[in-house]
């Protein structure tokens, strides 16, 4: 078997990232061998790279080609191009990936579009789960502009949402509304959004004052969902103003804590198959070879640009 490289955290080099020869993966009965052909970064992994041990590897989205199909049968077939995810490590050449989290794509979907989906789409299609019946409910979403929120205000929208969405910077509005919001708000403490709820659901990731503000938009019986801090995790809100809502709820959204009460493969076939029919539309400002890891990374932390990064495996 060919040299397998991967991405590797080196903390001698700029950027903490490096192309590193790694051992070839050995798979579990039902894990597939996977050649990557398109990986995406995640801000959450490259936060946690900035900090983590000489060696670890990153890495959560991946796309490309089952060169060594499960040896229980499950999954797809050898060839199939597919889309799946890692707990870490998928940033390389050569992946062991569980079938459970693995998908299949349609011929007319891309490795670069495909990679997408894995963190941003799965938090998204998840997260709006939480809201049940969306239909004519009202929906707010911060950080609108970002992968996740992307993805969820074009969910939203076709779920019959009433669409808010929640940007840091106004010229990024034109892009949300692009995407399916009907209204959309600048700025984080979430006081232009006051005049749009109270809001049957919430996807906050923002953290302190858009938290703070966003629990008390909720509805009777409304729930908020949090699946990130990008500003700070410390909040403080009116407790009072909350239990006296009535009903409503704060739930903590972990992905892979999600993924381990269901599987991911059937939903990342769904929103491949939503790409697939023009339904579903990612939004990739920035790709590149994967030997430009590390400035890429640093562009992403920096907030260079709202929507996503794909990186492309050179052989």
């Amino acid at each position: 078997m060919s040299a397998n490289h991967a991405v590797v955290v080196d903390p001698d080099v700029a950027g903490r990232l490096a192309l590193r020869e790694v051992a070839a993966p050995a798979p579990a009965p039902s894990e597939a061998l996977v050649r990557v052909a398109a990986i995406s970064l995640n801000r959450g992994e490259l936060r946690r790279a900035a900090s983590a041990q000489p060696g670890w590897r990153p890495g959560w989205d991946l796309a490309g080609t089952v060169e060594q199909p499960a040896a229980d049968g499950s999954g797809p077939r050898k060839g199939a191009r597919v889309v799946g995810m890692l707990g870490s490590g998928a940033w390389a050449e050569l992946v062991a990936v569980p079938t459970n989290i693995l998908a299949e794509i349609p011929d007319n979907v891309s490795f670069a579009q495909a990679a997408t989906l894995p963190v941003a789409g799965l938090t998204a299609l998840r997260a709006l789960e939480k809201g049940g019946l969306l239909l004519d409910q009202k929906v707010l979403i911060t950080g609108a502009s970002g992968g996740v929120g992307h993805f969820a205000c074009q969910l939203a929208h076709r779920a019959g949402a009433e669409v808010t969405g929640v940007v840091s910077q106004p010229e990024r509005e034109a892009f949300v509304r692009q995407a399916g919001a009907h209204h959309v708000a600048v700025g984080e403490d979430l006081s232009t959004a006051q005049q749009f709820g109270p809001y049957h659901l919430i996807l906050e990731s923002v953290g302190g004052k858009s938290l703070s503000s966003a629990l008390s938009m909720l509805a009777p019986e409304g729930t908020c969902v949090l699946f990130g801090t990008s500003s700070t995790p410390e909040i403080t809100f009116d407790a009072r103003a909350f239990y006296l809502t009535g009903g409503a709820t704060l739930y903590g959204f972990y992905l892979f804590h999600e993924l381990e009460r269901r599987p991911g493969a059937e939903d990342l076939s769904r929103l491949a198959r939503m790409i697939a029919a023009g339904q579903l539309h990612p939004q990739i400002d920035v790709e590149a070879p994967w030997t430009q890891i590390a400035n890429i990374a640093q562009q992403l932390i920096d907030r260079r640009f709202a929507g996503k990064a794909v990186l492309h495996l050179t052989s």
